[in-house]
């Protein structure tokens, strides 16, 4: 699931003590919370960025090598999401500038539940992991120039003293020389099978395309009524001020227009559903830049078809993501940090997929 894979991402204890969590709402009974880590979880991480060649042609991918190495005398525990070469989804890894301007992240955009024991990988001490990370297709390499890439999963999120811990993850920065080239489709795109719905599928087998017709109905009407909702308001309701803050006219017209962009694509853009996804700690993932192409992975499948998190409401979320709909970031995951948000920082708030997901899914329902 703006600039990163559903952009915010809980780093937990960094340089003392380290584990890279990225939070999908607050821990349920057996997930990890992102404050309730073990020893093992305790110790200092080193992250090194290397590659083979510093000066790359448009016909070479750009490929880096992070390195990360547990210089402690204890364990320490990595979030697979933030670890090449372990399996799962990837999120947004790197800051990557390039002539000192920041380079736009094209990657995906990750719906994720909040992570668990199986989610993480140990380090024992002394030892080192490395992994090789894309830079081709996954961020903006069109124009040719000297390009500074640091690992910088990032670091903001409702727990201020945590996050300044975690800011202190970055590694340290690489330096590239890369000519300019076209990006290409992210992931190979196989045969479709179209229905006369509205709707195509790729890997999804007719149980699971029964499912996600289901969701896709019910996504429609979610997105439908919050247009009649914001159409009818001209205050701060409770259900508006929980998931976007502090009424304006302004604001609540932004939040009317990407409603009524998402019920729009739902209902009439031809929505592809790829099933191919098998990461069981993601629910969904887009390519804003790749309308409307929507992955959906392991967590989807456990999914309820509406209320909270829901399969409805990751529709909503994920198509709110597409650059030519809402363009939303992920600065907040779940219920409890989407409400902070909300009171902290509107603009911000409607920005945010979750926010548009649980005000459409209207869970408990609020007026």
């Amino acid at each position: 699931m703006g600039q990163n894979a559903r952009g915010f991402q809980w780093l937990v204890r960094g340089i003392v003590g380290l584990s890279l969590l990225s939070a999908c709402g607050a821990p349920q009974e057996g997930e990890e919370s992102a404050l309730e880590t073990d020893g093992r979880a305790m110790g200092d991480v080193a992250v090194e960025l290397s590659v083979a060649n510093h000066s790359l042609s448009a016909r070479e991918d750009a490929v880096i090598q992070v390195t990360f190495t547990n210089v402690s005398a204890q364990p320490v525990r990595l979030l697979k999401w933030y670890v090449p070469g372990t399996e799962g989804v990837k999120a947004e890894l790197f800051d990557v500038s390039r002539d000192g301007e920041p380079v736009e992240y094209l990657g995906p955009h990750a719906k994720r539940r909040a992570p668990r024991t199986e989610d993480f990988v140990t380090l024992a001490p002394g030892e080192r992991l490395s992994g090789l990370a894309p830079l081709s297709n996954l961020y903006d390499l069109s124009e040719t120039g000297e390009y500074t890439v640091r690992f910088s999963a990032h670091a903001t999120g409702p727990h201020p003293t945590v996050l300044t811990r975690a800011a202190q993850l970055d590694s340290n920065p690489l330096g590239l020389w890369i000519e300019g080239r076209a990006a290409h489709d992210p992931e190979r795109q196989t045969q479709d099978t179209v229905t006369a719905l509205g709707l195509s599928f790729t890997g999804c087998s007719s149980t699971r395309q029964t499912q996600i017709r289901s969701a896709w109905t019910a996504a429609k009407n979610y997105a439908s009524t919050a247009v009649s909702y914001l159409n009818g308001i001209s205050s701060g309701t409770t259900r508006y001020t929980t998931w976007f803050g502090a009424y304006s006219t302004t604001h609540r017209n932004t939040a009317r227009s990407h409603f009524t962009k998402i019920n729009s694509a739902l209902s009439t853009a031809l929505l592809t559903v790829d099933c191919t996804c098998t990461d069981t700690g993601t629910y969904a993932y887009v390519y804003p830049s790749s309308p409307y192409r929507i992955y959906v992975c392991g967590a989807f499948w456990s999914a309820s078809p509406a209320g909270t998190d829901s399969q409805a409401g990751t529709l909503v979320h994920e198509v709110s993501h597409f650059n030519v709909v809402a363009s939303t970031n992920d600065h907040a995951y779940g219920q409890g940090n989407a409400k902070s948000l909300a009171r902290s920082n509107p603009s911000r708030a409607l920005n945010n997929a979750d926010n548009h997901e649980y005000f459409a899914e209207n869970t408990p329902s609020q007026n």
